[in-house]
C-alpha cells in the first residue's frame, strides 16, 4: 500500500515538518555526492550498536551524537523517497496538533526511543543503523492517536491491477503495524553482521509515538474524525 494523501486538514503551516523534509533531502544528495565514500560517511555517521556498548577507547560524543546524525541518513532513493512522503502526510496534522516546538522534541524522542528499540534486539550488531523511519513511526503513532478516522488516498495493488481507496486511518496504520511486527519477528536471530530493514526501531517508534501523543499535544486530548468534526 502506498499512501498518497490524507482527507484531514492540518490548519496550520508545518514549517518544523517542511524542515526535517528539506534536512533529510539535503543530506541525501550530499550522500549521492560523495559516490564511492559514502560508506565511510554511513559508518562515520550511522547508529552501531557494538560502538556505543564498545569498551574501546572511545569519546563519548562518538558513542552518542550518531543516536541523532543516523535520523537523516538514508540508504538509497527508494528509502528516501518513502519515508519523506510517510512524512509529508502525517507529519503536518501531528504538527498542528502539538505546536511546532513540541513536535520537533516528540520527533527526536520518537527517533532515540526506536533507536533503542532495535539495539536491544542485537546490542553486538556492528551494521550501521540509518534513517528516518523510527521518528516517522512515531509520527504515525501521534496520527493514529488524533486522526483514526481521517482517510488515508491510498494506491492499493490488487493482482494486475492498482486502485485507489479511501482507507481509514487506523486501519492503515495498523496494517502497517503488523506487517512490521510480523517482519520484526522475523528478523529476530539476525547475525551481528547482517543488515536489512530495522523493522524493530519501526516497532519502537510507534509504541512511544502512542504513548507519548497525548502528553505532547497542546489545548487538551480530542480525537479528529472526518471532515473536523471532534471525538472526545
Amino acid at each position: 500500500m502506498i499512501p498518497l494523501r490524507d482527507t484531514t486538514k492540518s490548519g496550520a503551516f508545518p514549517f518544523v515538518n517542511l524542515t526535517l523534509i528539506t534536512i533529510n533531502i539535503l543530506v541525501f544528495l550530499y550522500e549521492v555526492s560523495l559516490a564511492q565514500n559514502v560508506n565511510n560517511f554511513i559508518f562515520e555517521y550511522g547508529l552501531i550498536p557494538a560502538k556505543v556498548f564498545s569498551f574501546a577507547n572511545i569519546d563519548l560524543g562518538e558513542r552518542l551524537f550518531p543516536f541523532i546524525s543516523s535520523m537523516f541518513i538514508h540508504g538509497g532513493w527508494i528509502h528516501i523517497i518513502g519515508n519523506v512522503l510517510f512524512l509529508y502526510i502525517f507529519g503536518d496534522n501531528v504538527e498542528a496538533r502539538m505546536g511546532h516546538f513540541r513536535y520537533l522534541i516528540f520527533y527526536i524522542i520518537c527517533g532515540l526511543a526506536a533507536a533503542l528499540f532495535q539495539i536491544i534486539t542485537n546490542v553486538s550488531s556492528v551494521i550501521p543503523m540509518i534513517g528516518a523511519s523510527g521518528a516517522i513511526s512515531g509520527v504515525l503513532g501521534a496520527y493514529i492517536t488524533f486522526y483514526p478516522k481521517s482517510k488515508i488516498l491510498t494506491l492499493v495493488p490488487i493482482f494486475f491491477f492498482i486502485q485507489l481507496i479511501r482507507i481509514p486511518a487506523a486501519i492503515f496504520i495498523f496494517i502497517w503495524f503488523i506487517i512490521q511486527f510480523l517482519s520484526g519477528m522475523g528478523s529476530l536471530g539476525a547475525g551481528q553482521d547482517t543488515g536489512g530493514v530495522a523493522f524493530w526501531a519501526h516497532i519502537g517508534g510507534f509504541v512511544a509515538g502512542l504513548i507519548l501523543a497525548r502528553y505532547f499535544q497542546k489545548g487538551g486530548f480530542r480525537v479528529v474524525g472526518e471532515k473536523g468534526r471532534y471525538y472526545h
